[in-house]
């Protein structure tokens, strides 16, 4: 009878301790990123070898100095193109460089990370530096704070190295501006990049600035370099959805400084919704990207998706690309339907092995660009069916309906302000953004 007594005291205790731990789970917290940009993984990727006009769409234009993953709805395609390249960097030498970056959900702790994917060799850190932006290069007084990295003010970028930040107490509001200061001491060689930043980035004289309170005689440009994502400290209920794809993820024509790409419009929408104000979102869109090739959307889902801290969903936009390089008189093979959809299904797979939901999204009209072929048409008006078909993704976003037009839907409709009819617009972009039903993203 007593040992009765005492396995069943055992008993109990277990279960008020599992009662207790499943209580704490409850009011633990955990990183989430609030930002994050995609960087090119490795040199001269095969299909990002093309130029603008030699047949594609302005090759490899999301990889600084034209490195990466492909041709298509990327580069210049006619004289109506609103917002061109940045420029390639090709070093940093005892400068400092000041990032803006646009939050999508708040914290109290924040950490960065940075990427050396492609340096070709290793990149020494001087100083680092993270305050709420105030206007230009300018920070909010009182907001500075100093980076650390295992302890330390300095580090050492190894190549292919992310490198995490302590974290640091800083007051994060949700759709903030937050400003990024790191200073390199030496010759860095040509920066890891994302070329379209779409935020102005600020390039100092020689000298550490990384604590000043703004950058004076800065020279700009708008990509990112080195800057990989930015966590918060964030409820156990946080989570994060990445939108993955090429260009028309990326920004690509939507005006510099004003979060107009769609996955800014989103973030915006999610916040203003009670119900989804504790959901992040991270742009993982690269410009010239394919689902297929060396660098493409099969190659980066793992560091750039199922690596992010708190990723939930995946949104997934991207197909043109291969389609417009992949339907040429001169391409070989031929890209089919049935080639995009096996890839579509392998990326599914890849997401729901770690127990993430993927939401497709219907590729956008192209018709009026100069990649637009008959045949590439076909391929996408196959894809898009299939990506609307329930049951195949978790489920579907129709961006091609929301900004094609009725009286001839190849194309863009006069509201979505394509300048090159390939890409959207500010408009176009606000049209996607706000199509897309919020009750797709549920808290945990």
């Amino acid at each position: 009878m007593n040992n009765i007594l005492k396995i069943t005291s055992l008993l109990v205790a277990a279960g008020y301790v599992s009662v207790a731990f499943a209580q704490s789970n409850k009011n633990q917290q955990h990183w989430v990123a609030t930002w994050g940009t995609s960087q090119t993984m490795a040199r001269a990727a095969g299909l990002g070898a093309g130029r603008a006009g030699s047949g594609g769409l302005g090759g490899g234009r999301g990889f600084s100095g034209g490195r990466g993953g492909g041709r298509g709805a990327s580069g210049p395609v006619g004289p109506q193109r609103r917002f061109g390249i940045p420029p390639a960097l090709q070093t940093v030498k005892n400068q400092t460089v000041r990032m803006i970056v646009h939050s999508s959900i708040g914290g109290k702790q924040v950490r960065v990370r940075l990427s050396n994917a492609i340096g070709g060799s290793s990149v020494n850190l001087g100083a680092a530096h993270i305050a709420l932006r105030a206007k230009d290069s300018g920070i909010v007084p009182g907001s500075d704070r100093v980076l650390t990295f295992g302890g330390r003010g300095t580090a050492t970028l190894y190549q292919g190295q992310v490198l995490v930040s302590d974290p640091v107490t800083l007051d994060v509001a949700p759709l903030g501006d937050l400003a990024v200061s790191l200073y390199f001491p030496g010759d860095t060689g040509t920066p890891t990049s994302h070329t379209f930043g779409l935020h102005t980035t600020y390039i100092s004289k020689e000298g550490d600035f990384t604590g000043q309170a703004s950058i004076v005689d800065a020279k700009t440009t708008q990509s990112y370099y080195w800057l990989a994502g930015i966590d918060v400290l964030a409820p156990s209920n946080a989570a994060m959805l990445v939108t993955f794809g090429d260009s028309i993820t990326d920004g690509d024509q939507s005006t510099p400084d004003t979060n107009g790409m769609w996955p800014a419009v989103l973030a915006a929408r999610l916040q203003a919704n009670k119900a989804t104000a504790g959901i992040g979102v991270v742009n993982a869109g690269i410009a010239g990207n394919r689902v297929l090739g060396e660098g493409g959307a099969l190659a980066r889902i793992d560091h750039d998706v199922i690596n992010q801290p708190g990723a939930k969903w995946i949104m997934l936009l991207e197909g043109i690309n291969d389609i417009s390089g992949g339907t040429r008189a001169n391409s070989s093979p031929m890209l089919t339907s049935d080639d995009l959809i096996a890839a579509y299904r392998q990326m599914i797979a890849t997401a729901h092995l770690h127990g993430l939901k993927i939401i497709g999204c219907t590729i956008t009209p192209y018709g009026g660009s100069s990649a637009y072929t008959d045949a590439g048409e076909a391929v996408r008006k196959a894809v898009n069916d299939w990506i609307r078909h329930p049951g195949n993704f978790d489920a579907f976003v129709d961006f091609d309906a929301a900004v094609r037009d009725p009286n001839n839907p190849k194309q863009f409709r006069p509201e979505a302000d394509s300048p090159d009819m390939l890409h959207p617009g500010d408009s176009g972009y606000k049209l996607m953004g706000q199509s897309i039903d919020l009750s797709l993203f549920r808290s945990r």
